[in-house]
């Protein structure tokens, strides 16, 4: 490198150097910035959640599984929802879990049934797989029983076919016998 060219390196630096350092002094004192009024508060409401409880599990796990019509295939979005509950469940084993599988309306019965029971045995099946222990779980499908909305629009009925995975102190009626 010869000396035109090394001067012409340095003086390159030096203006890049004056001019970030003008650059920064122009941004002012950072002091003077206001805070925005923001703070870590608990929303209302939720003052009590304590970590491994049922609002927990409910607000920052989730408990429903949605399904397409007339399938009880787990999906990838599905199978996602299932991976948090289940790191969530062996993290608090004293939970026991009540899977309610329903359906929405298309077809009779009995299928719906079935379908919404199956589609409760899936999800059971996918979160022994993930290890959470089977004899904490069980399962009953409700059918059509239980719809959380009433209308015949397809936003709402989809919302119909779907597993709760819900939590639970000691067995229930619906559990078998142990």
């Amino acid at each position: 490198m010869n000396f035109l060219d090394r001067r012409g390196a340095r003086l390159l630096s030096l203006g890049l150097f004056f001019g970030l350092s003008w650059a920064l002094a122009a941004c002012g004192n950072v002091s003077s910035l206001t805070t925005p009024d923001v703070t870590n508060a608990t929303a209302p409401g939720f003052v009590d959640m304590k970590p491994g409880s049922e609002e927990d599990f409910m607000l920052n796990v989730g408990r429903r599984i949605y399904f397409s019509e007339g399938s009880s295939e787990i999906s990838d979005e599905a199978q996602m929802s299932i991976d948090r509950q289940a790191v969530w469940l062996k993290r608090n084993p004293k939970w026991l879990v009540k899977i309610q599988g329903h359906a929405d309306e298309p077809g009779g019965d009995a299928a719906n049934k079935t379908l919404s029971t199956k589609r409760a045995d899936a999800v059971m099946a996918a979160l022994v797989v993930k290890g959470v222990a089977a004899k904490r779980m069980w399962t009953k499908g409700y059918g059509i029983e239980r719809p959380v909305t009433d209308c015949s629009d397809i936003t709402c009925t989809s919302q119909n076919r779907r597993v709760v995975v819900n939590l639970r102190e000691e067995f229930d009626e619906s559990a078998p016998r142990r």
